[in-house]
């Protein structure tokens, strides 16, 4: 997620460098090809041209509206994982207890419990937010290099998922999830196998299990919220649509910009002879504008259809991860050496 409050002109026109320089080859192909061979008679009326253009503005809105929506959606989710994972921390440090325990257990062994739950809890987190990493064969950050530019890199490709769980969970615990697909969800059995437990010596009451297991559910919920977000992308059918529509107006447009110009130029060449025979070289930056805008107003969209690649524009899902486990982690009561910084922001973005 990009931080500042605006993108600088040289970062977006670095973003669309190569785009920008293959209009600039279109444009002055055509009015070169014009200018030094006569093609006058090479040309449409704007009226179809401007047809295209109005449907090729409204299938974009269209698809940024969506994939804003997306990205929206993905953010209330984590936000609710935030909240869910602090109710959860508080909960277990509140319900785990001798109350009603036949068989009291020392106040080190109900702390291990509890530091083990707290913990369990930060796995399920990273283990997630390696799953929302996970490149999708539709995801722009593997088909665009720009969009890995600046090494605005998160920190999941740069570690593994048995390498950050190792931390938080014990020896049986570990082999168990990474003999499964979806280590989340067994992270979530585990502990919700590991809470019956609890109950079943006393150390969490009945109506204690209930909430737990409520908040479990909830953690469920919220996990396939994320996951159809991730797994399921934008319709690729409205996508190449509109990136065709797109590219079929960029290149219809020179057809109808350059004779344009050219017909000023005529108007103008009895005035000013110099100025009117070369005006029709005059539509190479209007050309340059009018296409970057439309290719990146569609490219904006594209790339907010998926909001946990770990580009700029993106839902800090490692941010929000690492910060929870900052939180639960204080109110276990570790020392400031003992729990991890949060992550670092390169280049203004948060991962």
């Amino acid at each position: 997620m990009h931080i500042k409050k605006n993108y600088t002109a040289f970062e977006m026109a670095w973003w669309t460098r190569f785009e920008s320089f293959l209009f600039l080859a279109i444009i002055i192909s055509w009015v070169a090809a014009y200018y030094f061979l006569d093609l006058a008679w090479l040309k449409i009326p704007w009226t179809p041209l401007a047809l295209i253009g109005t449907a090729v503005a409204f299938v974009i809105g269209f698809q940024n509206n969506a994939a804003y929506g997306r990205i929206w959606e993905a953010r209330k989710i984590w936000g609710g994982i935030v909240n869910t994972s602090r109710t959860f921390g508080v909960f277990v440090q509140d319900m785990v207890n001798n109350e009603y325990a036949q068989t009291p257990i020392e106040e080190s062994e109900l702390q291990k419990e509890i530091k083990n739950l707290t913990y369990r809890q930060i796995a399920w987190m990273t283990a997630l937010r390696h799953a929302m990493r996970a490149a999708k064969p539709w995801e722009t950050s593997v088909l665009h290099r720009t969009n890995k530019e600046w090494d605005t890199r998160p920190p999941e490709h740069d570690s593994t998922l048995d390498k950050d769980l190792k931390p938080y969970i014990s020896e049986s615990d570990y082999e168990y999830i990474m003999g499964k697909s979806n280590k989340q969800t067994a992270l979530l059995y585990l502990q919700s196998h590991h809470l019956r437990q609890l109950k079943e010596k006393g150390v969490i009451w009945e109506f204690s299990f209930l909430e737990l297991e409520g908040v479990i559910q909830e953690f469920f919920t919220l996990q396939g919220k994320s996951e159809r977000i991730k797994n399921f992308p934008y319709p690729r059918q409205f996508a190449t649509l509109n990136h065709f529509f797109m590219w079929l107006f960029v290149l219809l447009l020179p057809l109808a910009l350059v004779p344009q110009f050219a017909e000023i130029g005529s108007e103008l060449i009895t005035k000013s002879p110099l100025i009117g025979k070369l005006f029709v070289w005059f539509s190479v930056p209007f050309y340059v504008i009018v296409a970057w805008i439309f290719h990146t107003m569609e490219r904006i969209g594209r790339t907010g259809e998926n909001p946990f690649e770990g580009t700029a524009n993106d839902v800090p899902i490692s941010t929000i991860a690492r910060g929870i486990e900052i939180d639960l982690r204080e109110n276990l009561g570790e020392s400031a050496e003992e729990i991890p910084e949060q992550f670092a922001v390169k280049h203004h973005t948060q991962f």
